[in-house]
């Protein structure tokens, strides 16, 4: 278990026992249990399930395309496309921002990342404006840089982004289909065009296809482990920008990929990815070691639906 995560997992034990220990198990899981907490736009649905398969408990969510658990046990969530929502460690709101602000009135404006930082700023990623901008508790602008957006979209100008250890972001451009990264003034200092090896296909299930990026994170080695959206798999790419290893729609056995959106890459060396859009009989959450295996799987299709995108998975 990663150590920033011991206390709030502990936290949301204590949290979780007020879940009736009667109700049946929704969620199914495959390899050791563990625990999830996702959201679905689908079925407006935040919640938690436990390693048991129970819900324990399930808050009413908009559009939702982020979400963090923080060391001390909050979440911090979108909840539709303009408001960010940080809960305490009873699910309580203490924190939200609308994105209408700081310069944003009278014009479209989309949140589909952003992320707390140690000193309490959050940033926050801004479609349509195309800027990153970084605000204090109570809101105010303290940092704003310009993105790099060619197929301008409030809606899909960005999904997932990151600031790396090293003081960069790392922004997924969906519309663009490249992940690009940003230096402190905004300057692009590397970018992947994410390939497109087939001709591309609308819609959302398995059967599209594209290279509407979703997610990208900067690996300890130096690597960019990328969720390619309908491009239904998984790029490491190293900074000579080849791709080293991968995972494709088929590569699974048994399962079949669709939009992939937030991976990671865990402490043991296996992948964790979001298999969102793939039709209830395939899991929603998986884990697969560097040799392909899949080792854990998480499906609830009662508690959600097939629109969920983002996961916090944690150890029981």
């Amino acid at each position: 278990m990663r150590g920033g995560f011991r206390i709030a997992v502990l936290v949301l034990v204590l949290a979780a026992a007020e879940a009736s220990a009667e109700a049946p198990p929704t969620a199914i899981q495959t390899g050791t249990p563990r625990r999830v907490i996702a959201a679905d736009s689908s079925k407006k649905t935040l919640a938690s399930i436990g390693p048991d398969g129970r819900v324990e408990w399930k808050l009413p969510v908009g559009a939702i395309h982020d979400l963090h658990l923080l060391p001390d046990g909050h979440i911090l969530y979108s909840d539709g496309w303009t408001r960010i929502v940080e809960l305490d460690e009873n699910r309580k709101p203490i924190w939200d921002y609308n994105a209408r602000r700081n310069g944003n009135a009278g014009r479209t404006v989309e949140v589909h990342a952003f992320e707390r930082f140690p000193d309490g700023t959050t940033m926050i990623v801004e479609s349509g404006p195309a800027r990153i901008i970084e605000v204090d508790r109570d809101g105010n602008l303290v940092k704003e840089l310009p993105l790099t957006v060619k197929a301008r979209s409030p809606h899909s100008d960005t999904r997932n982004a990151r600031k790396t250890d090293a003081g960069t972001y790392l922004v997924a451009h969906e519309k663009d289909g490249v992940v690009r990264e940003y230096d402190a003034a905004g300057k692009v200092v590397w970018e992947f065009d994410v390939p497109l090896d087939k001709p591309a296909k609308g819609g959302h299930g398995p059967d599209a296809f594209g290279d509407q990026v979703y997610s990208a994170i900067r690996l300890a080695n130096g690597n960019t482990l990328i969720g390619t959206g309908n491009g239904h798999g998984v790029l490491e790419v190293t900074p000579a920008k080849e791709i080293i290893w991968k995972i494709e729609q088929h590569d699974l056995e048994g399962i079949v990929l669709a939009w992939v959106t937030q991976v990671s890459r865990l402490e043991n060396g296996n992948t964790l990815l979001v298999n969102c859009h793939a039709g209830p009989e395939q899991p929603q959450i998986i884990e697969v070691t560097p040799e392909k295996q899949v080792v854990w799987t998480f499906k609830d299709f009662q508690t959600f639906g097939n629109s969920l995108p983002v996961a916090v998975v944690l150890d029981p």
